[in-house]
Formats: structure tokens, C-alpha cells, sequence
């Protein structure tokens, strides 16, 4: 038996109690998330630990997020499957696999040139051919992809970057974590004309959106 059916189980408690239970409603997202084999995004020495409820270390001083929190934002931009999606920070390319799953097409940024090649030789080993890979700063967004039916940010900025909303297609989502450097709001913003609506959902915690529009690198 391979190490993806070995794990089918945890999968199945996780979707049940860290996500059903708390109320993650979309039955795409649930399907998905008991589907998509967590273990192979994070280090080796943490596999036995990534069905788990809680974020984790991926090296860089980047995390893999909460399976909640994965769930949470994906299930906020309401996909419906002909999407074309931006996402700031591909990370260990976890939340990139599960977007991927449920849209047309995703793009996907990430500054560290490490941790995009890793993601991108994973969600190539896994067969996903929707998924478009881009190593600069994030904050930018993506113009001459722009406009984008939604745009998922996977790290904190103070303020969400104007550049990114101005990326956002008319009907369109974006979700992000905003606020100071320990402790943040998950927001969720919808564009209609020139007007931009904002909710949150929820407190979070996010590594720092590092770039011209978001943190300073240190």
C-alpha cells in the first residue's frame, strides 16, 4: 500500500473533526481536503504529524498552515470550478493543490526560490498541469494576468496591497490575513463595480507578507 492510501484515515478524522465539526460547509472543499495527501507538503521529519490540528514549520521560516485555516479561506472565495485564481505565497504548495482542485486555473507566487521549486516538483510529481508558477515578490500581485476571479493571500500585511485589489476582477474575492505582526484578522473583500466590500471571519496568526507593498525583509 503507498504512503496516500496509508494516510486515508487521518485524512477522514481530520475532514470530520477539524473541519465539519467547526463548520467548513462546502462539500468540494471537504472532498477534496480527505483526498489530497498533506504528508508529502511538509518536512520529512514532521509527516507524522501533518494530519494534525496546527500549522507547520516547512523550512525558511515558513509554515504550512492550520488544515482549518486551509479550509476556511478556500471555502470563503465560494468556487464554483471555471475560476481563474492568484495566489500570494505558494509555501509548501498545500493550499495551491487544494485551489487547484476546484478551479480552471491557478497562478502562483512565491519570493523564496527554495520552497517554489520544492512546491513545484511535488504538484508536478502529483500530476497537476493547471497550476502556473511564478518566483518574485508577491506583493505585486500579477498584472499581465490580472484580472483574477480571486486572490488568495497566505501571509500577513498590515494592510492588504491596493496592487492586489486592483488585480481583482469585477464579482471577484480575495481573502487575506491582515493586521500586526503577532496577531491578525482573516479577511475577506468582494469587488462590484468600483466598490470593495469588506468582512472578517475570524482571528489568525500568518508569517509576514515580505515585499514592497508588505513587510521590509530582515
Amino acid at each position: 500500500m503507498n504512503s496516500i492510501h496509508l494516510h486515508a484515515g487521518q485524512r477522514r478524522k481530520m475532514v470530520e473533526e477539524q473541519l465539519g465539526d467547526r463548520g467548513i460547509k462546502d462539500l468540494r472543499v471537504l472532498e477534496v481536503m480527505s483526498r489530497i495527501p498533506r504528508h508529502l507538503f511538509t518536512l520529512d521529519s514532521l509527516q507524522h504529524r501533518a494530519y494534525g490540528d496546527t500549522p507547520l514549520p516547512i523550512g525558511e521560516n515558513q509554515t504550512i498552515s492550520q488544515p482549518y485555516i486551509v479550509a476556511a479561506m478556500t471555502e470563503a472565495l465560494k468556487l464554483k470550478g471555471h475560476e481563474r485564481v492568484l495566489e500570494i505565497g505558494t509555501g509548501s504548495g498545500y493550499q495551491t493543490a487544494v485551489v487547484a482542485e476546484l478551479v480552471a486555473q491557478v497562478f502562483t507566487i512565491e519570493r523564496i526560490n527554495a520552497l517554489s521549486r520544492k512546491a513545484q516538483q511535488i504538484l508536478e510529481g502529483l500530476g497537476y498541469s493547471n497550476i502556473v508558477f511564478k518566483m518574485f515578490d508577491g506583493t505585486y500581485g500579477w498584472p499581465d494576468q490580472a484580472p483574477f476571479d480571486a486572490i488568495m493571500v497566505t501571509a500577513a500585511a498590515k494592510e492588504i496591497p491596493e496592487a492586489l485589489i486592483k488585480q481583482l476582477g469585477d464579482g471577484g474575492t480575495l481573502v487575506a490575513p491582515a493586521g500586526d505582526a503577532d496577531k491578525q484578522k482573516l479577511m475577506v473583500l468582494t469587488k462590484k463595480g468600483d466598490r470593495v466590500s469588506k468582512r472578517e471571519i475570524g482571528d489568525c496568526k500568518f508569517v509576514p507578507l515580505v515585499g514592497k507593498y508588505g513587510w521590509p525583509e530582515k
